[in-house]
């Protein structure tokens, strides 16, 4: 193992300033609004270069690389869409290009998600150079994510007929292993009301002031969610409020709001719906409906694939193989063990784990508290660590496997 490790290391420092081009050319990529052809043509190169046995960008959009052709199948998941920059004028240095300070890079993209790649890339071709795919069929999958978790996972399992035995989702995680996360329900609630003119609005029944009660009551439903050890609290959020008037000088005769429902373990998909329907005034039903989202736009390559925006909690447990793989990984790497973590945010592991029931982990250089922001940013010195995880894991995962 000492021999192993030390090849490893030599290998990653040899290959550190093409890990680090390749992460900051396709961080300079914009790749918003679920658009990766671009950047995954990016990394499809890399793969290539790498001599990947085959790669190719599926039906969904998603590009693809596979090493090997073993019974186990092993997929390291990363998304490289972005959301967007908001108000460039928030933005002290150039959104894509970045800059460097203090040994972190700070761009839009760098944390979430197009840090692990350049890891998950290089450190599964280490790892077939290095005899530590022997068994495995191995898959690199780049895709779309923000706007839908899961979507093209199922799409690439459903579309392409391959369902990974292991999957290790890419999200930042502090050089951790995460081993699952809340799962939510996106919901849109309708209130339907009377138009009238505002000048005579006692004729008409104003949407908004109807919807008031059921924001308010959603807003006290918050702090009363059932809890989870391991997940935490279930949270509930109105995220948009709109409304439908014939003028800006008549009552409006519709409100609708978006609802954001973080589930914990122990609630159901049902008995979240039904709580906030019960939250409506018995007198009232029949003017309010409660809409459960369906996502269905297509994606770049014009596929469209109906994904209900239902999205399950999951987590391994920590005596799971596949979390003590990753631990021992970590353990052997540098010297430390610690319990496994969560993710305060959701990931495609509501489709791996959540869903599909695949054995599924995180690992990831950064911290999630930065994703979405200004300051987005991720240690450059990690992105490149990270690729000898990546590198080292099948060989503890196949240990814990025999065992």
């Amino acid at each position: 193992m000492n021999a192993l490790i030390q090849e490893l290391n030599a290998r990653v420092v040899a290959a550190e300033g093409d890990i680090l081009r390749f992460f900051r050319e396709i961080v300079a990529i914009p790749s918003m609004d679920s658009d990766i052809e671009e950047v995954g043509r990016r990394v499809g190169a890399e793969m290539e270069q790498l001599g990947f046995g085959q790669v190719h960008v599926d039906r969904y959009g998603s590009i693809v690389g596979r090493i090997g052709s073993g019974p186990t199948t092993l997929l390291y998941d990363s998304h490289l869409d972005t959301v967007g920059i908001g108000d460039p004028a928030q933005w002290p240095w150039d959104p894509f290009e970045g800059k460097i300070e203090d040994g972190l890079f700070y761009a839009r993209g760098a944390l979430d998600e197009k840090g692990s790649t350049p890891g998950m890339v290089y450190g599964l071709a280490m790892a077939r150079d290095l005899g530590l795919l022997d068994g495995y069929t191995a898959y690199y999958l780049g895709n779309v994510e923000e706007w839908c978790d899961g979507i093209a996972c199922q799409a690439f399992v459903e579309w392409e007929g391959v369902r990974p035995d292991y999957v290790v989702i890419g999200e930042p995680t502090n050089m951790k292993v995460y081993r699952g996360h809340k799962g939510r329900i996106e919901l849109e609630i309708t209130a339907k009301g009377k138009s009238a003119h505002a000048a005579s609005n006692q004729l008409g029944d104003n949407a908004i002031y109807k919807m008031l009660p059921l924001i308010a009551g959603i807003r006290d439903l918050n702090d009363r969610l059932p809890s989870h050890d391991f997940l935490g609290q279930g949270r509930i959020t109105v995220t948009r409020v709109s409304s439908v008037s014939p003028s800006d000088n008549a009552v409006p005769d519709e409100c609708r709001i978006f609802v954001d429902r973080r589930v914990t373990f122990g609630e159901t998909r049902d008995g979240v719906v039904q709580a906030i329907r019960e939250l409506v005034p018995s007198t009232q039903q029949d003017g309010f409906q409660v809409h459960e989202l369906v996502h269905s736009q297509p994606s770049y390559t014009g596929a469209v694939f109906i994904y209900e925006k239902y999205f399950p909690a999951w987590a391994l447990e920590e005596s799971d193989p596949f979390v003590q793989a990753g631990q021992a990984t970590i353990e052997t790497l540098w010297g430390r063990r610690e319990p496994a973590g969560k993710w305060d945010f959701s990931t495609n592991g509501n489709y791996w784990r959540g869903k599909a029931g695949i054995p599924s982990i995180g690992f990831g250089p950064g911290d999630e508290i930065y994703a979405h922001a200004v300051n987005e940013h991720v240690p450059l010195a990690d992105v490149v660590e990270a690729t000898k995880f990546y590198a080292l894991l099948p060989h503890f995962l196949k240990e814990e496997i025999r065992d």
